[in-house]
């Protein structure tokens, strides 16, 4: 584990079961990636999740270790099996079964952005591919599974929130009209990867905290919470998509007028998730 590849922050005291992952607000983009791109510096970040790690920066002083990428999305995606390698970006990469995130360039190392923009001018070497699979995304899931190990050990249990945000515009789809549109999204792969008093709890954190939540659609959740999502072994995991433009402008990709009173809310909705961890451990000792 090295710091170049992602960072941990430990609290000083573990008080929760609660480990907090984000993997797609990473935004050191090497200079010889930018070189190999045919996209502006704006364009390449458009699949960032921008300030995503600011937003959730507080877990640790209230008990909760916090992963969080360094390297961007576009350069390697954290939240992608290590073996879904495309092969229209990657020479000598073999082609599989069909894998729609393979098909639509998101595989473990991105070949488009947003709105299906395409990063490289050609293809990449498939050394190079394993090389930023061994330097960035398995260190990365090394640390966050001993992270995970480590709630476990200690409270019998871990509860994993895995952070994102989600274009303004990507919520449409599940828009009705004359309701207002969701601000969070949850993913608990339809129940698969959390048990149900937990995804219910996390639920009624944002609600009360008067956002307004749907689960799964659009966004159910991909590899990091369908890998580590083990409730049978009391491993749980829940993705949290949060609008952008509630903090956010993303055209600019700059934090708007509204980013401190979102992120002191963000505060006290994380004070209330790492709570779960803390009363499961009571109950699970009674």
């Amino acid at each position: 584990m090295t710091e170049s590849t992602c960072r941990i922050e430990r609290p000083d005291h573990r008080s929760t079961s609660v480990v907090f992952s984000s993997p797609h607000s990473g935004r050191y983009y090497p200079p010889a990636f930018l070189e190999q791109s045919s996209l502006n510096e704006r364009e390449i970040r458009s699949s960032e999740d921008a300030f995503v790690e600011t937003l959730f920066a507080s877990a640790p002083t209230h008990g909760a270790p916090l992963i969080s990428a360094r390297m961007p999305r576009a350069f390697v995606d954290l939240n992608r099996a290590a073996d879904e390698m495309d092969p229209a970006l990657i020479s000598g990469a073999r082609k599989t079964g069909h894998n729609p995130r393979i098909a639509s360039g998101l595989g473990v190392v991105p070949r488009v952005v947003a709105n299906g923009r395409a990063i490289y001018r050609g293809k990449i070497p498939l050394d190079e591919a394993k090389r930023r699979i061994e330097q960035v995304w398995r260190p990365y899931h090394q640390g966050l599974q001993t992270l995970l190990d480590e709630s476990r050990s200690m409270f019998g249990q871990a509860i994993l929130v895995d952070c994102h945000s989600m274009p303004h515009e990507a919520i449409d789809c599940v828009s009705q009209p004359g309701f207002p549109r969701p601000d969070v999204v949850l993913g608990d792969r339809f129940g698969a990867s959390a048990a149900q008093h937990i995804i219910d709890r996390i639920e009624a954190v944002f609600t009360d905290a008067g956002l307004r939540v749907v689960r799964n659609m659009p966004f159910a959740g991909a590899y990091i919470v369908q890998h580590y999502g083990r409730p049978s072994k009391g491993q749980h995991a829940v993705q949290i998509e949060v609008d952008r433009a509630l903090y956010m402008d993303e055209k600019r990709i700059v934090p708007n007028g509204n980013f401190e009173a979102f992120q002191k809310l963000m505060d006290s909705v994380i004070v209330d998730i790492c709570e779960i961890g803390c009363i499961d451990q009571q109950m699970a000792a009674e």
